[in-house]
């Protein structure tokens, strides 16, 4: 077994170099680039705080500040005579697009190695910092979100699978098909009208995972308001996450009461608790943990963003979405690297939990 994870580690190297390289140069050959962002703030006059144009020129000091030069004070700038080409190369050389594409890249993975993610193009803070502090708001609901389906699907699909075809069987799969036609971020905004304060009642609020005064609360008051900050996200994003997994969790063990070994369990007398849990579930739950990396990715990724406006919860999905939007490369391969390594990680468990479960599960003699 440690020949294989070795491999897999090792693996995750070749694997993560073609994510870079693919998503890099697809990202550079994209119009809009943070030369170009720039480039329209100042033409828009979209200028704030430290960034100043005056009608003779301008320079670029540290931290993506750009800073007036020349006699005109007054912040008039004539755009419509264009910039000065020197100060747009001021520009490019700040964002470091003075070099060839292939030299940033090699740059770039160099410094990833050991996880240096440069700083922010536009928020001047380093990459690591913005995603610390974003993590545990992707972390909470992601996790949650996972556990909280899995624990629902799996018994209830095992429970489906006992009484196939029987009235449960259809009301309950009656209730989760019509869970699932609900998209997750309507029903965020029933439960803020219902719930948080927008028509109804204001049982639980509406913005951050936990209370400003948390530090000063103890810890039973902190562990009951980080769970009720949780309750509406978490009931959006759980509305229907369970819905496919249930079914798979069903039709998995369908597939494995109707195999021979299961008969011959049978005619030995054992019950059908022991069928199930001692001989069907070990083989029927393979193909659900195979399944949960990526549902962790897509809950994590995926369904968060909408999830994160609504409830005012500043996490990973909003932080990419807005370095998207705004070409924050740092920002954006930044995060593309380590959500990637956490996904491959994430994968290995999985391959591992296989053998928790079936331990006649050999990976030592399967090919990579």
């Amino acid at each position: 077994m440690l020949a294989y994870i070795v491999r897999r580690l090792l693996l995750m190297i070749p694997t993560l170099f073609g994510i870079m390289v693919l998503n890099f140069f697809i990202i550079q050959a994209a119009p809009g680039g943070p030369v170009e962002q720039m480039i329209a703030k100042i033409e828009g006059r979209d200028i704030s705080g430290t960034t100043r144009i005056t009608g003779t020129g301008a320079e670029v000091t540290g931290g993506g500040q750009v800073q007036a030069t020349g006699s005109d004070q007054q912040g008039s700038y004539r755009g419509r005579r264009g910039l000065d080409p020197r100060f747009i190369e001021q520009i490019r050389q700040m964002y470091g697009f003075d070099k060839p594409a292939y030299v940033r890249f090699l740059d770039m993975l160099r410094s990833y190695v050991v996880f240096d993610f440069g700083n922010s193009f536009f928020k001047g803070r380093p990459v690591v910092d913005l995603v610390l502090e974003k993590m545990p708001v992707s972390i909470s609901i992601g996790l949650w979100t996972t556990l909280i389906a899995y624990l629902v699907s799996i018994p209830l699909g095992i429970s489906k699978a006992r009484h196939d075809g029987s009235r449960f069987d259809a009301i309950s799969t009656t209730i989760i098909s019509g869970a699932s036609a609900i998209p997750s971020f309507l029903f965020a905004v029933l439960l803020v009208v219902l719930f948080a304060g927008g028509s109804y009642f204001h049982w639980f609020p509406l913005r951050g995972i936990v209370s400003e005064n948390w530090w000063d609360l103890s810890w039973p008051d902190r562990i009951r308001d980080y769970f009720w900050h949780m309750t509406l996200p978490l009931l959006a994003m759980t509305i229907g996450g369970f819905a496919a997994s249930t079914l798979l969790v069903k039709n998995s063990f369908l597939d494995q009461l109707g195999l021979l070994y299961v008969a011959t369990a049978r005619a030995k007398g054992l019950s059908q608790r022991e069928v199930l849990y001692r001989h069907v579930f070990r083989n029927a739950m393979l193909i659900v943990i195979a399944g949960m990396p990526g549902a962790v990715i897509s809950i994590f990724l995926g369904s968060s963003l909408l999830i994160e406006t609504i409830f005012s919860l500043d996490g990973l999905g909003l932080l990419g979405y807005e370095a998207a939007i705004g070409r924050d490369y740092p920002i954006m391969f930044g995060t593309l690297y380590l959500l990637s390594l956490i996904g491959l990680l994430i994968g290995l468990i999985s391959d591992l939990t296989y053998t928790l479960i079936d331990p006649r599960i050999d990976f030592e003699k399967r090919e990579l």
